[in-house]
């Protein structure tokens, strides 16, 4: 093997042709790119949703809604997925924010709220920032007890 016979692995080049390798190659001159104009320019780049000067479609489109920047935003938790986590033995008889962190269920920077989906059979303490009324209801039923943090 020496320089002169070396040749790429096969598949690996899709141009039928090299441009901008003299006149004789037929893609010389412009390497065709045409004429002028930033196009034909190396480094060129257009901002994403560029449509040529035209008016953007997401500047066309009519903005609506409302987005309440005070909004505080609750990750649910269903009683039936803490009931899954004691049938599964991940859990024994509390429920605290590091538990449902350490169970991939919530991130350590989210809001918990337990929501009232399904049925619980165990007697559980449940630690959460929120709980809804019918949550709160099945939890004290089964023999637990419930705890908001602030």
């Amino acid at each position: 093997m020496e320089l002169n016979n070396l040749k790429p692995a096969k598949g690996s080049t899709h141009l039928s042709k090299r441009v901008g390798r003299g006149s004789g190659s037929g893609k010389g001159g412009t390497a065709a790119r045409g004429h002028k104009g930033a196009k034909q320019r190396s480094g060129y780049k257009t901002k994403i949703g560029f449509e040529g000067g035209q008016m953007p479609l997401q500047r066309r489109l009519p903005k609506f809604g409302f987005k309440n920047v005070n909004r505080v935003e609750y990750i649910g938790v269903n009683i039936d997925t803490l009931q899954a986590l004691v049938d599964g033995g991940k859990i024994n008889d509390t429920v605290d924010f590091d538990i449902l962190v350490a169970n991939g269920l919530v991130h350590k920077n989210d809001l918990v709220k337990i929501l009232g989906r399904g049925e619980l059979k165990a007697k559980l303490h449940v630690t959460a920032h929120k709980f809804t009324s019918k949550a709160k209801e099945m939890i004290e039923n089964a023999g637990g007890t419930v705890q908001e943090l602030d």
